[in-house]
């Protein structure tokens, strides 16, 4: 992967869209390549819409803004969908990829997306496999799907690292997701 992948998670304060640009950010910088994550700064208070930048590249990343023309976007909680428009400035040929139980054509005809789809019920992995309805580490699994990003040996050793003995459940849901993560062109 030489060019350089933007992606947007938007995401609700406390749902860990930061947290999850974070883990891919360092699971590429350990692979030996160049990445960065941050958040953009607004009203950061619980259930607020959150968004979070994360780039990765072979090579230095030069740029420091907010990403406004992303190549992917990622959505933790579809009621967003409504409220934020997810799909700005959203690269001709890129994908969205959204925590919802309806199939990716069944999004792409009720919002007019007309970009790659790619959904998952993160909420009922998250609920299964780690208890609470948290699901930034089962959209990693969707992400990791559809971009191939990064390898899954590094984003589960982050998850090893951020959360110890929490680590099995949110393992256990990314890998859910990743296998369970529906695609529509």
């Amino acid at each position: 992967m030489g060019k350089l992948l933007e992606v947007r998670w938007h995401g609700r304060g406390g749902a860990g869209a930061v947290t999850a640009a974070e883990l891919v950010a360092h699971a590429a910088i350990e692979e030996g390549r160049h990445a960065q994550s941050f958040p953009s700064f607004g009203p950061e208070r619980r259930g607020a819409p959150v968004v979070a930048f994360l780039r990765i590249s072979d090579e230095f990343i030069r740029i420091r803004t907010n990403i406004y023309e992303p190549d992917v976007v990622v959505v933790l909680d579809p009621a967003l969908l409504r409220v934020v428009d997810v799909t700005s400035g959203l690269k001709e040929k890129g994908k969205i990829i959204i925590n919802s139980r309806k199939l990716p054509n069944e999004l792409k005809s009720e919002y007019g997306f007309k970009w790659l789809v790619a959904s998952v019920n993160a909420t009922k992995i998250a609920r299964e496999a780690i208890g609470v309805p948290i699901t930034n580490t089962t959209m990693m699994g969707a992400f990791l799907k559809v971009t191939e990003a990064v390898k899954m040996d590094s984003l589960i050793k982050q998850l090893k690292e951020r959360f110890e003995a929490r680590a099995e459940g949110n393992i256990e849901a990314m890998k859910r997701a990743y296998s369970e993560t529906l695609r529509e062109d």
